[in-house]
């Protein structure tokens, strides 16, 4: 523990150098991702029994149609093609082994697809690495390929591995499923061995502090703008402060505190993001014209306003109050990843921070005034999102995909500071990285009339 009432985790992800200060952290893996070596290059394909690739479906009942299109090419003619031909529950893919991989070390694979009248791209169209042993014994959990660019008329859609112990091959399987009328095409496959990628931390801050009899918004504030001083010691790159900075220990009401945003608040906090080189996230009221809001800002290291997020479930206590709920749930690309906000209620249910992490969000930030604490970890862990709390009546701290708090701030510790990994790989036994599952594997395609009353 350094400094007073403040807590820091695990100096080994930089290098911390006192006074000005100098912190040196990994950069992210995309930036750094180079190629060892291509191990193999595929956009020239033959099926079996003539060529290496294996068309496969468990049952003839799911069975799509499976060929090679030579009138369908991204770089030259020929592509892989799997058509479901009006069949509903068609499941199948194309398979292909590699050998030659080596236990340990990284791999990089890159497809291409194009789509044609498929609903559900995220859910229906997707790749995966099976890695298999000396025996041909092949694992028993896959890694899954997510992350995805469109490129023209194709996608670009890539992972990184590390090969399991025992691994020698490994399968690259191409899949198609439950889209009736769809067809993909695959093409321009390369597997490539990469060097480790480097560790993407980002060093997170949250606040548990509550201004008591402070009379107005601006005192409020300043107490908030110490806290952030504070924490700036250990060079956070973001600092989370709680719901209705502006209203707490004034004894005011929420409309009564409203302004616009930017406003004088958004500026104040602006000051303090700059001088202490951080993102900052806070909740306030805004006023917007004859309309009242809760929302959250994100300033950004330069104390320039990235963007608003407008609470979208409100309780009985606020919009009796004269609020209006927001209709948006907005993601703000930072130098480090990709960000969303909450505020307080909107934890109780599961859509705000599914909508946020479906856009690519990969750590929420959540203002609450006070809430259930379990419903915050199980958000975390139903999206796979690292989830960021500070509040005044409930648990403060940082949580993990996996539901477990990484650091915790109390009264007599009312600042945390954690450095987190957003790149780091959750693999659960028998399941795999659920990062790849929690994103393929959930239906969202399906509509429910009741819940849309």
């Amino acid at each position: 523990m350094l400094g007073s009432g403040i807590h820091w985790w695990n100096l080994r992800f930089g290098v911390l150098v006192g006074g000005g200060g100098l912190w040196i952290a990994s950069l992210p893996a995309s930036s750094q991702e180079t190629a060892l070596k291509t191990v193999v290059a595929l956009s020239d394909f033959a099926l079996a029994p003539h060529g290496d690739w294996q068309a496969e479906a468990y049952h003839d009942g799911i069975r799509p149609e499976f060929a090679v299109d030579e009138a369908v090419g991204r770089t030259a003619p020929g592509a892989l093609r799997i058509a479901a031909r009006g069949n509903p529950a068609a499941f199948g893919n194309f398979r292909y082994r590699v050998a030659g991989i080596t236990a340990g070390k990284w791999y990089r694979l890159t497809a291409y697809y194009r789509l044609q009248h498929v609903p559900s791209p995220r859910r229906s169209v997707f790749a995966r690495l099976v890695w298999v042993d000396a025996e041909g014994v092949r694992q028993h959990y896959k890694d899954l390929l997510w992350r995805t660019e469109p490129e023209g008329e194709w996608v670009r859609l890539w992972g990184t591995f590390q090969a399991p112990e025992k691994a020698v091959a490994v399968d690259i399987e191409l899949f198609l499923a439950w889209a009736a009328q769809g067809t993909v095409w695959w093409d321009d496959l390369t597997l490539e061995e990469v060097p480790r990628p480097p560790e993407r931390i980002v060093r997170v801050a949250t606040v548990f502090h509550r201004p008591r009899e402070t009379g107005s918004p601006e005192k409020s504030v300043a107490e908030f703008c110490q806290k952030v001083a504070e924490a700036s010691v250990y060079r956070p790159d973001i600092v989370c402060l709680p719901e209705g900075i502006t209203v707490i220990g004034t004894g005011k009401r929420y409309c009564e505190v409203a302004e616009p945003i930017p406003g004088p608040t958004t500026a104040r906090l602006g000051e303090v993001a700059r001088q202490y080189g951080c993102y900052l996230v806070a909740g306030l009221y805004e006023r917007d014209g004859n309309l009242y809001y809760n929302t959250a800002v994100l300033l950004d290291r330069q104390g320039k306003l990235v963007g608003k997020y407008r609470k979208t479930h409100l309780p009985n206590e606020e919009f009796t109050e004269g609020l209006t709920p927001g209709e948006e749930y907005p993601v703000f690309q930072t130098d480090f990843g990709t960000v969303g906000m909450m505020i307080c209620w909107d934890v109780q249910f599961p859509e705000p921070a599914r909508a946020l992490a479906a856009q690519g969000a990969e750590m929420i930030f959540l203002p609450i005034w006070g809430g259930n604490e379990i419903l915050a970890r199980a958000r975390a862990i139903e999206n796979h999102i690292v989830l960021v709390t500070s509040s005044y009546d409930m648990k403060t701290g940082i949580i993990n995909p996996c539901g477990e708090f990484l650091g915790v701030a109390t009264p007599e510790q009312p600042i945390v500071c954690c450095p987190v990994n957003l790149d780091e790989k959750i693999v659960q036994e028998w399941i795999g990285d659920m990062k790849g599952r929690t994103i393929r594997e959930r239906r969202t395609d399906l509509r429910v009339p009741e819940l849309e009353r």
